[in-house]
């Protein structure tokens, strides 16, 4: 492989393994995943699915049983002391509840890196003016947290974690603590340090409605478990498993397995410019076959419109197969989703 096409982070077989009382968790189960250069990468899955637990390893917080995690085709877990703290250097953390220092100002908070690191007080100074720019708080320099919505309080550690120039910038739950505007503006934010500084995004989160809106690529984890990979449209439209289809809606949210769909069911995915065509009527005046159709919405993705239905499945083995055969030739993707 050359050097030009070497991912800037990989994991290869990367797991990880806690003890408990009487026995142990498998936090982690052989996790492979290539997250390239400017990505923004999302990792979802519900509550202990294992997303912190990738994380926390991917920036030696925590220390995985087994695998490797590859930075530009260097070993993480194989690095002296030194190696490890540049690399850790390139890396920067987001988290859910800010970790601001209550007693220091915005423009302190923001400047503490750079302290850290030994930067000369005016060229750290100057630093500042321009991240607080950067994150649209250029008022807010003498304020402290305590003054902050919760928004604010997140474009700080945003600008905090800039402070460094990382490379890429790990993200845990950042949005979670935010009501639905205030997220909003962040995620348009870190789209915007995406497009503008080229800073790859590794973003955990366990809501589909922010992988839906800035994440080119996403990984699904369910039980430790990598189950689906890829970019964001391909796993929509071509969602294999559980835990994928409950996520994008093509199970109801509360059911467990797939074979508790309450009929037999056709999956539909339409793109933008097919989601406005009455194909279902169509269908139905040309082949004679009633459709029940179960539910239906349309879903932004990365700035691209698909419309998802789901039908109730024919009884008929060969009207599955017309039905099918008929909207394939409309280029849409069809496929079987109940047991």
């Amino acid at each position: 492989m050359s050097e030009a096409h070497i991912p800037q982070i990989q994991l290869i077989g990367l797991t990880k393994i806690y003890p408990i009382p009487g026995g142990e968790v498998h936090a982690l189960q052989d996790i492979n995943l290539t997250i390239e250069k400017s990505d923004i990468y999302g990792i979802i899955g519900m509550s202990g699915a294992g997303k912190s637990t990738l994380i926390r390893c991917l920036n030696r917080l925590d220390t995985p049983n087994d695998g490797k995690i590859l930075i530009d085709g260097k070993d993480v877990l194989a690095m002296d002391k030194k190696a490890l703290r540049a690399t850790r250097r390139r890396m920067a953390m987001i988290f859910q509840q800010f970790n601001l220092l209550m007693q220091k100002s915005v423009a302190r908070n923001v400047r503490y890196p750079l302290e850290i690191a030994g930067v000369p007080d005016a060229e750290a100074d100057k630093r500042v003016v321009e991240l607080l720019k950067i994150v649209g708080l250029e008022n807010k320099a003498k304020a402290y947290p305590a003054q902050l919505s919760g928004g604010q309080k997140q474009r700080v550690a945003i600008a905090r974690a800039l402070a460094s120039n990382p490379e890429m910038l790990l993200c845990d739950e950042a949005t979670s603590a935010l009501d639905p505007m205030t997220t909003q503006s962040i995620l348009d934010l870190l789209k915007r340090i995406n497009t503008e500084m080229g800073i790859t995004i590794v973003l955990i989160t366990h809501e589909m409605s922010v992988i839906r809106q800035i994440c080119n690529k996403v990984a699904i984890l369910d039980g430790g478990k990598l189950v689906e990979s890829g970019t964001v449209d391909e796993v929509f439209k071509h969602t294999k498993s559980s835990a994928g289809k409950r996520l994008f809606d093509v199970l109801p949210s509360h059911t467990e397995k797939e074979d508790e769909l309450t009929h037999p069911a056709l999956r539909i995915v339409f793109d933008g410019e097919s989601s406005s065509q009455p194909i279902i009527s169509r269908l139905s005046k040309d082949l004679g076959i009633d459709v029940n159709i179960l539910s239906a919405n349309v879903h932004q993705l990365n700035g691209n419109t698909y419309g998802q239905m789901i039908i109730q499945r024919p009884e008929d083995p060969g009207d599955v197969k017309r039905v099918m055969d008929y909207l394939r030739q409309f280029k849409l993707n069809v496929e079987e989703v109940s047991g």
